[in-house]
């Protein structure tokens, strides 16, 4: 049995266009194409699409997953790997809430003594938050989601982990310049953008316009504000406007 490709589209909650794509750069090709032109999948080819929205839903990117998918050799154990890592992505999630909760609880309990509002350190504060998972947050910036993808491709699971906790301690330092009453513009604020902003370019060249449109991202993409959010209130709109200042003092 087969199915045309606007059905797996329905069941799937992927778009043809999507599908289409997948074909194009030989990710998911169909079982099939028809007299009529059109793509039909079978069970095969919709095993294949489960696994590829999984580790979509994981954070790969698209050129990480054609890797894994290369390199799996029995499609069970392939599952059993797929479903040990949602399982440890539950858990993350879980203890991201619990950490988002804890913080809610001191920070009303802070309002009602009347104290002001501090940025909390203990390592409980960061459980769960992971804001360097890049390539689903980068989906709208392909060009440097693969320049990210390839650099990933070539570090160890250390440097991963390392890299994660530098991003996370670069919001914290600026968590606290926001809570210092700092304006964006100030030099310790700018100066932490710079930081941030030749990292960026140590991967590719980034643009001024680009580099506004991943500043608005700290807002718009909701992965990376829930990310700020976790960190303090207030912080992902800090992080656009620093960067929007950055880039019309420093880049223009």
């Amino acid at each position: 049995m087969d199915w045309p490709i606007a059905e797996v589209a329905r069941m799937s909650g992927v778009t043809a266009r999507t599908l289409r794509h997948y074909d194009e750069i030989g990710l998911l090709p169909p079982a099939r194409i028809g007299t009529n032109g059109h793509r039909y999948y079978e069970e095969l080819q919709l095993l294949r699409l489960q696994q590829i929205l999984v580790l979509r839903a994981l954070g790969l990117g698209l050129p990480e997953i054609g890797r894994v998918l290369a390199e799996q050799v029995d499609q069970v154990e392939a599952l059993r790997g797929h479903h040990r890592r949602l399982l440890a992505e539950r858990d993350r999630l879980d203890a991201l809430a619990g950490a988002v909760s804890r913080t809610i609880a001191e920070l009303e309990q802070s309002r009602k003594d009347g104290s002001p509002m501090t940025i909390n350190r203990p390592e409980n504060l960061f459980e769960g938050v992971t804001p360097a998972q890049y390539q689903e947050t980068l989906r709208h910036f392909p060009e440097h989601a693969e320049a990210v993808a390839r650099r990933v491709a070539q570090m160890s699971p250390h440097d991963v982990e390392a890299g994660q906790r530098e991003r996370t301690a670069q919001m914290v330092r600026l968590a606290e310049l926001m809570a210092a009453g700092h304006d964006v513009d100030a030099e310790p604020v700018q100066s932490e953008i710079d930081a941030q902003y030749q990292t960026l370019t140590a991967l590719r060249t980034v643009t001024v316009d680009e580099y506004r449109a991943l500043g608005r991202s700290c807002v718009d993409n909701d992965a990376w504000r829930a990310a700020y959010e976790a960190i303090a209130p207030g912080l992902a709109a800090y992080q656009r406007d620093a960067i929007k200042a950055y880039a019309t003092t420093r880049l223009n």
